[in-house]
């Protein structure tokens, strides 16, 4: 089976190399705008967090704080950076060998520490040698509104709509149902930390993992939020998963208790579902990403003055709202366990038909493969990251995977009226 994947991966690659040479022959990339997720980071465990109260055992020391981009994570960045500065030039969006000018490349980030340190890296590895400004407006450590899911309307009706859309997309019996659904992983879990003995258990008598109460939570200010299982069980998730992905030996990573890839994906599918449910449901997803949709939707226009590349970076959250919002339907990302990995950038493409004039979009997401990412593997036009072609329900897309640039902005600028 495994030789089966890597053989379908390959002539993935190899039909997304055929088809970059006809884009090539025929378009003209004229702008790109990428969105990236930040790269890996450090987890939020500590004997003192919610994470150190959940089970006995020690959880491994990371040589960067909490939260922060790890120095792995930065070379992972600066890998695919690399591989982006032979794209731009191969698609002759940029010159080869000289650094890009402010008009030619804007990177832009929250004004976090591991969303700007994403920037650096990918920069250096994209413009070695260049100085390239990395802007972020805010103070660090403070969300920027840009890139901040937060929910603005505080009126009883907004909320009453958003908790509902966020029950609908959980499913038959909303959160509930999604609960019963989730119980057998909630409990595998629970053994994989030994959660009978941790602190939560023997010191404050909350022994069942399962029983905190669920309440989905919209506050002016904050973003969505929710308590009881999914939430916990999404944090241990995370800290398994960014583990995994450090390269840590697989006798380590969850000391020991994930022995498989159907466990790995029961794990993830834990954190899956509270992305959806949080930051998906079409009501709270129109609303916490009209920022980026703005964002995004002015930085491309008919004028031959645009900056040629821009570069965002944000979380995960971003990803999940901005893909619910611009209604993209649903794709897989072959050897990849999350659908918006570590890192994962959705790289927007405005291309110009070199015989009608006419101009075009296509969005594809660029990724890196789990074992790209936990073995450390530099990326370059010989060994390219995983890309596939995204679709958005409103703007059809042809056999090349481009849609009406028009047509684009259309629906872009209707998704915030």
């Amino acid at each position: 089976m495994r030789k089966l994947k890597l053989i379908l991966g390959l002539s993935f690659v190899l039909s997304c190399s055929a088809q970059a040479i006809e884009t090539l022959e025929d378009y003209t990339l004229e702008q790109v705008v990428v969105f990236s997720r930040h790269g890996l980071r450090a987890p939020l465990s500590s004997p003192t967090s919610t994470l150190g109260k959940v089970t006995p055992n020690q959880w491994p020391q990371w040589d960067t704080p909490a939260s922060y981009l790890t120095t792995r994570g930065g070379v992972l960045e600066s890998y695919f950076g690399h591989y982006f500065g032979e794209w731009l030039v191969d698609n002759k969006l940029l010159p080869a060998n000289s650094c890009p000018n402010d008009k030619d490349v804007y990177i832009y980030t929250n004004s976090l520490q591991r969303t700007i340190a994403t920037g650096q890296y990918f920069a250096v590895g994209a413009f070695p040698g260049c100085l390239v400004p990395i802007i972020h407006k805010e103070k660090i450590g403070t969300m920027d509104p840009v890139f901040f899911p937060v929910i603005r309307d505080d009126s009883p009706e907004f909320k009453k709509a958003a908790i509902d859309s966020m029950n609908q997309i959980a499913g038959p019996d909303g959160i509930a149902g999604l609960n019963k659904q989730l119980d057998k992983a909630y409990k595998d879990m629970s053994n994989a930390i030994n959660y009978k003995k941790s602190k939560n258990c023997l010191t404050d008598k909350q022994c069942d993992f399962v029983s905190p109460p669920t309440e989905l939570i919209i506050e002016k200010g904050k973003e969505p939020g929710i308590t009881g299982p999914l939430r916990t069980g999404t944090s241990i998730a995370d800290a398994f998963i960014l583990q995994y992905y450090e390269g840590s030996p697989l006798k380590e990573v969850a000391w020991g208790h994930i022995k498989s890839n159907q466990q790995f994906e029961q794990l993830v599918a834990i954190k899956e579902h509270y992305n959806t449910l949080l930051f998906s449901s079409p009501v709270v997803a129109k609303h916490i990403a009209a920022n980026l949709i703005n964002y995004i939707n002015g930085a491309f226009s008919d004028s031959d003055n645009n900056i040629k590349f821009t570069f965002l970076t944000g979380h995960d959250s971003n990803v999940a709202s901005l893909f619910s919002a611009m209604q993209i339907k649903p794709y897989k990302l072959p050897d990849q366990f999350e659908t918006t990995p570590i890192g994962g950038k959705i790289v927007f493409q405005k291309w110009r038909d070199n015989h009608s004039g006419e101009r075009l979009i296509k969005i594809e997401y660029f990724y890196q493969s789990t074992d790209q990412i936990r073995n450390l593997k530099q990326l370059n036009r010989n060994n390219p990251p995983h890309k596939v072609v995204l679709e958005m329900e409103n703007c059809p897309i042809n056999k090349m995977g481009f849609c009406s640039f028009s047509t684009f902005k259309q629906v872009m600028s209707d998704i915030t009226k």
